[in-house]
């Protein structure tokens, strides 16, 4: 059986679905991915700000590896983890989820597939702070946001 999907053979990354900048972000889903070379932690999350972007979502990794382990833990922090199960070097996928943070992300395409980078997070109660510096990057560089993000 043969189905029509529209915009199959497109290697175009539609600009709906990647995001790049500054975002108040909630957890929406978690899945902890258990691969021999790379486990990772696959979140799905959703823009509560800014407003333009509101509702959308998204997906992005982050691995468990022992090299890889500090942005992790960056991110548990930041998004307010219970600091028990941390402590217990525990993550549970069902704790994660409604945590609430701000993300700086950038979209890129490795080997043809597009992914979704985390760069640099910050709690939520940092956002009116970052969300305005954010604006004066994108103001001060001529409608393009700094490289550095938060």
């Amino acid at each position: 059986m043969r189905h029509q999907i529209p915009g199959l053979h497109s290697k175009h990354q539609d600009p709906e679905t990647s995001f790049d900048g500054v975002f108040l972000v909630r957890v929406d889903r978690a899945w902890y991915r258990r691969y021999p070379q790379k486990p990772f932690v696959e979140l799905r999350f959703v823009i509560l700000e800014p407003q333009p972007f509101q509702g959308r979502s998204f997906f992005s990794r982050l691995y468990c590896t022992e090299r890889a382990l500090w942005k992790l833990d960056w991110f548990l922090r930041d998004f307010a983890y219970d600091s028990d199960l941390l402590n217990r070097d525990q993550v549970d996928e069902k704790a994660l989820l409604n945590l609430r943070g701000v993300v700086c992300t950038s979209h890129k395409i490795l080997n043809g597939r597009s992914y979704q980078n985390l760069d640099s997070f910050a709690s939520a109660g940092e956002w009116e702070v970052l969300s305005c510096a954010s604006m004066d990057d994108v103001n001060a560089h001529g409608g393009r946001g700094d490289s550095d993000g938060l």
